[in-house]
């Protein structure tokens, strides 16, 4: 993630190639106290790019869904899910982060490359996997909202479009994994119910009956590396 920063620096508006109102020549490095309000600037927007322009929110999503499914409440506990979801994201953002790494900090780390530059690299790079993600659909709708025509090239939609765009979609399809993650676990909560209406046993809850039901299925099919899986593969990886 920490590559990544470039990326949101691009959100401020500061001037950081200059100090005193002096221009500093192209490829010139940021003096220590820029770089570490460079460093700062970064860490307070990461866990917003976090949210909004990684896989992070489907995954999270999709964990708690699960979680809600099996009739769990607080099992595993919201700490454990979004470490989880932290760290698949990382995973699954892992071609990107090290594209990222490889064409904008690298080089200007070893100055090479202004910052402005490195920033371009680093948002094109993060643009072509927001892209890949992003139904159609969705762009069209922030297109007609913003009262802007789309581009022939998905690759010239700006930011501004692309990001409530991609966000759209994950949800989209983080409630569409959900959903097929839910399904067999109903089925079974249906059957503990009718069978428990038709012994007379009205006064026990059903969830209670139906929960081992379900961890036992849960488990047996090796529940957790399907879902991981399938979540990783729902971005193209793995």
């Amino acid at each position: 993630m920490i590559a990544m920063l470039a990326v949101a620096v691009s959100s401020t508006a500061i001037d950081l190639s200059a100090v005193g109102g002096v221009p500093a020549p192209a490829g010139t490095p940021l003096a220590l106290p820029l770089q570490i309000l460079v460093l700062m600037t970064g860490l307070t927007v990461l866990p917003t790019l976090v949210l909004m322009m990684t896989g992070f929110t489907r995954i999270l999503i999709v964990l708690s869904i699960l979680r809600q499914a099996l009739g769990l409440q607080q099992t595993p506990p919201n700490q454990i899910l979004v470490g989880m979801a932290l760290f698949l994201t990382m995973f699954v953002m892992r071609p990107t982060i090290t594209e990222i790494n490889q064409t904008a900090w690298q080089p200007y780390h070893m100055q090479q490359i202004p910052l402005e530059t490195a920033v371009e690299r680093g948002g094109t790079v993060l643009h072509k996997f927001m892209a890949h993600q992003t139904r159609s659909a969705d762009l069209s709708l922030f297109y007609k909202m913003g009262n802007e025509k789309p581009g022939s090239d998905i690759a010239a939609t700006p930011f501004s479009i692309l990001v409530p765009a991609f966000v759209t979609s994950e949800l989209k399809t983080a409630f569409q994994i959900g959903f097929l993650i839910f399904l067999p676990f109903l089925v079974i909560d249906l059957v503990v119910a009718s069978a428990l209406m038709a012994l007379g046993m009205m006064m026990l809850s059903p969830s209670v009956v139906s929960m081992p039901f379900k961890l036992l299925l849960f488990v047996a099919i090796d529940g957790w590396a399907l879902t991981m899986g399938s979540l990783a593969s729902s971005f193209g990886t793995g």
